[in-house]
């Protein structure tokens, strides 16, 4: 692993270096030598800056509609996904398809950054060279984090915020086995990177210190400002997005350079939303823009990132929230400033402390957050208000959303990461896959005498009242009939099942996830409850208690760790037959005839064959074994493989089937 740590380190560096060059050959080819200097930018005609984040926007489109879909967006979430989800799998296409699509989109004007390609980039490396030593689960998972690490270091020449990125908010994991080959790979990319771009701080600033303690009032009302300006920008970029994709178009390429265009059109009056905007913070940290200038500034950039990616460009949203955060820094030191000048400092403290204050509140990463402008600056004198900046905004943030800008895209897929993994695994369950279909029903006249006659017989401890055509009214548990025993005798002919029945007891269908069953069963006193064909119906096939919910969750975390845990063990047996113990056999066989194009749920081997699928086993473009643990709607495609475990006559059914 430390081998291996060092080696992505030093792709990573490689990497980050090459990455950075790519974006300034396509900035000299675009704009011409200096990039997209403020002055550089001005001596254009109006219908160059128009037309060519338009163009960018085109060939980014076709470079990402036709090479890795994955590549569109911002890039972190994409790799927090692999994690959580496929253990690290990463296609390695990905680290050609993202370096051309990022420079292009930043070269030409997207107002995009370079960290969150390059943590995609180094992510794919990492994964890439795990993949290739047959490494899986937790090892390959680290191995994604010290490419992360290595690109977020060699980006900013911060070796600790690199590697404190990778498991704050990568890998949410700060275990010493994962994070020692992460420390090693961010060292690395950093040596790296100075060997090539020389040992220099991101931003050169003037040396700044508190002037009062009455200053730090100040900082926390700009705490609180960064988190209200993170909440807005969130909000923004997912609306937008939200908005592009609301388009009724087939070929998404085709609305990337319509973005582009209106990043032109923005950049005609404000050419400071051009690219990754570091001009514009510089400005900013040495206090050179006006007030309202800050103001409009925070506004358009927003609005251009948003459109940047929601239209389908490829960039990071780390420099945006650097940008915001210096902009709603500036804002608020000018503000303080004339107000209280004997109490407070220059501005640009203000921007410098709010870059900061604005990428926690986003990410939710206040540690990283910290470090990364210590490291970006070499300046330690503004420690104390950074941190306490950093604090509150990502308080504020979090009271105001509960995701951050990272994990907000994938809570929109349905994914939820580090906070609810019990969820996750509940939401990919379905009542039908876990109901017991032998419960004791009665008929809604069953005399009481009757009704106890057949509790003696039978062991359960709920009965369930069916009318006509198994249709339910209702719920008998043993407290019921224990509370009639008293005057059994004299109304036995008397009361039927009908008089004791509970019809308030909410029912399950079939297809409701076990998530929801668990907050039924929270919040009520129930220990089982109903499962009904339909709404409509409403005739009664099974029944599910907490008891089985548990024993499913239970087994489908097992299922799910055996899965992860694998690497090549099954197919290296002579047989692809791997004896569990207990009658339990895994097996891999390949896609029995009729299958493809089904998911399986469509299928749904457990409920058929009594059989587990632990993974699904797929060639990838590059013709290399992918493996994930499928959820209940994954496609089955012709050429795929599946690893089940179950008992060995279940699993002989299955295999007649091929």
């Amino acid at each position: 692993m430390m081998l291996l740590a060092l080696a992505i380190g030093t792709f990573g560096g490689l990497g980050a270096v090459g990455f950075r060059s790519l974006i300034e050959w396509v900035q000299r080819v675009s704009w011409g030598p200096g990039g997209y200097s403020l002055a550089l930018v001005a001596e254009k005609p109006w219908w160059w800056i128009l037309a060519l984040p338009a163009f960018g926007g085109l060939l980014v489109g076709l470079v990402v509609y036709y090479g890795a879909r994955e590549a569109k967006g911002h890039g972190v979430p994409e790799v927090m996904e692999a994690v959580a989800m496929r253990s690290g799998v990463i296609r390695p296409r990905l680290v050609v398809v993202k370096s051309l699509a990022s420079a292009i989109s930043i070269g030409t004007g997207g107002s995009v950054g370079r960290e969150g390609p390059i943590v995609q980039i180094g992510s794919a490396l990492g994964s890439t060279l795990g993949q290739w030593f047959k490494f899986r689960g937790a090892r390959l998972k680290t191995l994604v984090g010290c490419g992360a690490a290595a690109g977020i270091a060699a980006t900013f020449n911060a070796p600790v915020a690199g590697a404190l990125f990778a498991v704050e908010v990568i890998l949410g994991d700060f275990g010493v086995s994962q994070f020692s080959p992460i420390v090693i790979s961010s060292v690395v990319a950093t040596v790296i990177s100075r060997h090539f771009l020389g040992d220099f701080p991101a931003f050169i600033v003037p040396q700044y210190e508190m002037v009062s303690a009455w200053e730090l009032l100040f900082y926390g009302t700009l705490g609180l400002a960064a988190g209200i300006v993170g909440h807005a920008f969130v909000k923004a970029l997912y609306g937008l997005e939200d908005a592009f994709d609301a388009i009724p178009i087939r070929r998404t390429w085709i609305l990337t350079p319509a973005g582009g265009m209106l990043i032109g059109a923005m950049a005609l009056l404000f050419p400071q939303v051009l690219g990754v905007g570091y001009e514009a913070i510089d400005q900013a940290l040495r206090g050179e823009m006006a007030l309202q200038f800050l103001l409009i500034l925070i506004f358009i950039k927003i609005l251009a990132t948003g459109i940047t990616i929601g239209s389908g460009g490829s960039g990071g949203i780390f420099a945006p929230s650097l940008f915001l955060g210096s902009m709603t820094g500036g804002v608020v030191g000018i503000t303080a400033h004339r107000f209280f000048p004997e109490l407070t400092g220059a501005s640009g403290a203000y921007a410098l402390v709010g870059m900061g204050a604005l990428v926690a509140a986003t990410t939710r990463a206040p540690i990283t957050a910290i470090l990364i402008i210590f490291e970006l600056t070499s300046d330690y004198k503004l420690i104390v208000p950074l941190m306490e900046s950093c604090i509150i905004a990502t308080i504020l943030a979090s009271g105001l959303n509960r995701e951050s800008i990272y994990t907000m895209k994938l809570v929109r897929r349905g994914i939820e990461l580090f906070r609810g993994h019990e969820r996750s695994v509940l939401r990919s369950m379905q009542v039908g896959e876990v109901l017991d279909p032998d419960v004791v029903t009665v008929p809604d006249e069953e005399p009481l005498g009757r009704l106890l006659e057949r509790v003696a017989d039978t062991p359960r401890g709920f009965y369930y009242v069916v009318g006509e055509e198994g249709a339910l009214h209702g719920i008998i548990s043993l407290a019921d009939l224990r509370r009639s025993l008293t005057s059994v005798e004299a109304l036995s002919d008397l009361i039927v099942a009908g008089d004791l029945v509970h019809d308030e007891v909410p029912a399950l269908t079939p297809e409701q996830d076990l998530d929801c069953v668990m907050k039924l069963f929270g919040g009520q006193q129930w220990e089982e409850l109903p499962v009904i064909e339909s709404v409509d119906t409403h005739r009664l096939i099974g029944g599910l208690s907490r008891r089985q919910l548990m024993d499913a969750y239970n087994q489908e975390l097992m299922r799910r760790d055996m899965a992860t845990g694998l690497g090549g063990g099954v197919a290296a047996t002579e047989t692809g037959d791997v004896v569990l113990g207990g009658g339990y056999r895994m097996l891999e066989v390949d896609l029995p005839g009729g299958f493809e194009g089904k998911s399986l749920r469509e299928i749904d081997l457990r409920a058929e064959f009594s059989v587990h699928v632990l993974l699904l086993r797929r060639l990838d473009d590059e013709g290399r074994t992918v493996d994930t643990v499928p959820a209940p709607d994954s496609e089955l495609r012709e050429g795929d493989r599946l690893v089940i475990m179950g008992m060995e006559k279940d699993l002989a059914s299955l295999r007649r089937l091929g």
